[in-house]
């Protein structure tokens, strides 16, 4: 089977996200052709929805949270934890992403990582004096940009981004310095120095940003980790994409354009339409060759 979901908006102090897939309890994504949550779809078709071995390691959680970014002002700048640390406070799950940029505004800009060695000393007192952003690679934002955020890389989103976020099904932020900022209420929002400093990866890497070549009509790899692997694919002709023997659930993230995928089920086809900012997500159970056709950029996410 192949599903579609209605989105959830969630206004915020820095912009908006809207949430197109979510497990996360309390913000459950709707299915349009079931009218059920997807936690309730998962627990009646287990591995028959996500895969055996995606169920035999995470039951009935589905894995991963997918959210459109709109950066009004700039987020914090943070850190998750891993599982390790996250199940030392009692949370099920660490946080790994990735961010795919849209096209944004001329000056965005984000932080991803360390420029420069720091001890945990150094970086709290860095926190301190407020000049942990003098420690951190910063980048301007094109449309097509990517980036790796594993648990322990410091990062943040800018003003001006527009940001596809893959995550874990996790919301375990760590806020390391908020810029002085103040909510509705005149509060400042809370840090957590502590649990930061037990989480970053202090190591330095030479350049954050994913390194790929597109290409029309075929998948480009931007991300394989142990919780998702991520392809971009630019579609200007009919493609076959053929995941038989693939023990995952697929999602489809639409990110420009509109297209078709056109499914055979015995003697049947079955068209899905989809267009820039929706989301399909094909079941283990349906994994087979599919074609997709249109005019259109897509990430294609599963779990290997």
């Amino acid at each position: 089977m192949i599903y579609h979901f209605y989105p959830i908006d969630r206004p915020m102090i820095w912009g908006a996200e809207q949430w197109i897939l979510s497990a996360y309890p309390g913000r459950d994504s709707t299915c349009v052709e079931t009218g059920t949550n997807i936690w309730h779809m998962l627990c009646e078709q287990k591995e028959r929805l996500v895969g055996k071995h995606v169920f035999d390691r995470y039951g009935d959680t589905f894995p991963l949270l997918i959210k459109f970014i709109d950066a009004r002002d700039d987020l914090s700048i943070q850190v998750h934890p891993s599982d390790a640390v996250a199940q030392k406070y009692n949370l099920p799950f660490g946080k790994t992403e990735m961010w795919y940029a849209l096209p944004s505004s001329d000056d965005a800009r984000l932080y991803c990582g360390l420029k420069q060695p720091l001890t945990p000393e150094e970086y709290k007192q860095m926190v301190e004096n407020k000049t942990i952003l003098n420690a951190l690679a910063e980048y301007s934002v094109r449309d097509g940009d990517c980036f790796f955020i594993p648990a322990g890389r410091i990062h943040s989103i800018c003003s001006g981004c527009q940001i596809c976020e893959i995550q874990q099904t996790s919301d375990t932020t760590y806020r390391i310095y908020d810029y002085d900022r103040v909510d509705k209420d005149g509060n400042r929002r809370e840090l957590h120095t502590e649990q930061a400093a037990e989480s970053i990866d202090y190591r330095v890497q030479d350049d954050y940003r994913v390194q790929y070549t597109p290409r029309d009509n075929e998948p480009v790899n931007l991300v394989s980790c142990p919780y998702f692997t991520t392809n971009v694919l630019q579609v200007n002709r009919p493609v076959v994409r053929d995941y038989t023997g693939l023990d995952s659930f697929v999602i489809l993230i639409c990110l420009s354009g509109e297209g078709t995928l056109t499914e055979q089920c015995g003697d049947r086809t079955d068209d899905y339409p989809f267009r820039q900012g929706e989301l399909l997500l094909l079941s283990a159970s349906s994994n087979a060759p599919v074609q997709l056709s249109g005019t259109f950029r897509a990430l294609e996410v599963y779990i290997e």
